[in-house]
């Protein structure tokens, strides 16, 4: 049989800041009036909209020639059963190509930008015109991929989240977390705001965010040129993590040595909760998604044993 009828091609889509509008507001009237009764330009959001959608609608008539094609909307793809041999096409923004390479094994992604103009697209190699050319390739294995280290939360009843990004380990709300931690054989409690684990490919995001305030308080020289290495040396592949804590504070009860470091596949992170309640695993800033970590729950905090495959 021809290849490009035997494996089912995956077109993942997500909401527009309009529909989100609509959804908020009812009718994209009342959603315009509400907005430009702030004083805003709403048509920068039908313009979006308009883009996005018509991007969709073009890649839609490209793929579905080429094979069996089902759309599928983000919301659905922590539930979604993958095939082993299924192409994933993904139009939208970074961050959507990130939420999906965390829910795959080894299928293709193929990230597609929908507006140069508005997005940096460093997980969107392609813009729409191009799948006509890299899809047949990608159905033959014929491209080059590029494999995403990913992090890896495992809790001591079993449950598992990745992050393509990072991970964030802390309360819920906006108070102080209580945990243990243990990594290169140093043990200590803290209290603080939580802890980022990233990723090399997430190195130039939260991460960045932090160590560039941390070296914007102290103004110590050697902590930018930390922020700077990390940024300037990490590739998407790299098999370590990196982990910052976030706003440590020194007491009677909790220390300040261990706030950050790197995390390797021989040396894991390990947590034991403190929080009696609402404290959470995230990843990759999809606050909905999280993982329980409160009193008693132990997790370790590694490299993940499968990685992203993205097509470039």
């Amino acid at each position: 049989m021809n290849p490009l009828t035997e494996r089912k091609i995956i077109l993942i889509t997500r909401e527009t800041r309009l529909d989100d509008l609509i959804t908020r507001f009812n009718t994209r009237s009342q959603a315009q009036f509400y907005i430009e009764h702030l004083g805003a330009d709403f048509s920068d959001y039908i313009v979006e909209d308009d883009n996005y959608k018509s991007s969709i609608k073009s890649a839609e008539a490209v793929l579905s020639r080429m094979g069996r094609l089902q759309i599928l909307h983000r919301k659905y793809i922590p539930n979604f059963v993958f095939g082993e041999d299924d192409v994933i096409v993904v139009i939208g923004q970074d961050g959507l190509v990130a939420n999906t390479l965390k829910y795959l094994e080894r299928q293709p992604v193929v990230g597609v930008n929908p507006d140069l103009n508005r997005w940096d697209g460093v997980l969107l190699p392609f813009e729409v015109r191009d799948l006509k050319q890299i899809i047949p390739e990608v159905l033959v294995d014929r491209r080059n991929i590029s494999n995403i280290t990913m992090a890896k939360a495992e809790l001591s009843d079993g449950q598992i989240m990745y992050a393509v990004n990072d991970l964030f380990i802390g309360a819920k709300t906006h108070v102080s977390a209580r945990y243990s931690i243990n990594i290169d054989g140093t043990t200590e409690s803290h209290s603080s705001s939580g802890i980022i684990v990233s990723t090399g490919l997430g190195s130039t995001g939260w991460l960045k965010s932090i160590l560039a305030g941390a070296s914007g308080i102290a103004k110590e020289t050697e902590n930018l040129e930390i922020g700077l290495s990390i940024e300037n040396n990490s590739s998407w592949d790299d098999r370590h993590l990196h982990f910052s804590v976030r706003e440590p504070f020194p007491s009677r009860r909790t220390s300040t040595s261990v706030v950050f470091g790197k995390i390797t596949e021989d040396s894991p992170m390990k947590l034991l909760s403190q929080m009696a309640g609402n404290g959470v695993i995230f990843s990759d800033g999809i606050e909905a998604d999280f993982l329980e970590f409160n009193s008693g729950m132990t997790a370790t905090i590694t490299v993940a044993e499968k990685c992203g495959h993205l097509v470039i």
